[in-house]
């Protein structure tokens, strides 16, 4: 039978990271996948078809050429984006998500359908916080 894995001590930080340290390589894969632009593309791409780039950027509205380019460079280098090269005159590249990508993209899915399920609730706190930031700052900001 599987021992479960402590949830403290060194055994625990060996088998998970520990994301609150700024030294953990876990830390860059989370900026990677919750980024907004890198939760757009793990969503574009998980309808499981290679799509290009101009693909991606007319479905991604709003990304420069340079961060849908970068994004998916570090998808990529995180095992999550497979980019594919065609050796054909223009150059074609199409990109897919990989197993992992697959995988991460369905965790990312759940928090943005909470985010658009919540968003009148998100937008109503927003315009709360405005106006006491209107009435006067609050005793934690002094």
């Amino acid at each position: 039978m599987k021992q479960p894995i402590p949830e403290t001590g060194l055994a625990a930080q060996m088998q998970r990271g520990n994301l609150f340290s700024d030294k953990c390589p876990s830390r860059e894969v989370l900026k990677h996948v919750t980024s907004r632009w890198g939760v757009l593309v793990l969503l574009a791409l998980l309808n499981g078809e290679q799509q290009r780039f101009s693909a991606l950027k007319r479905k991604i509205l709003g990304v420069s050429e340079k961060m849908l380019a970068q994004t998916l460079q570090q998808l990529e280098s995180d095992g999550f984006v497979a980019r594919t090269v065609f050796p054909v005159v223009p150059p074609h590249v199409e990109y897919a998500l990989t197993t992992s990508g697959v995988l991460i993209a369905r965790q990312v899915v759940g928090l943005a359908d909470w985010i658009e399920e919540n968003i009148d609730q998100v937008i109503q706190a927003q315009e709360q916080y405005q106006a006491q930031q209107i009435a006067g700052p609050q005793h934690w900001q002094s």
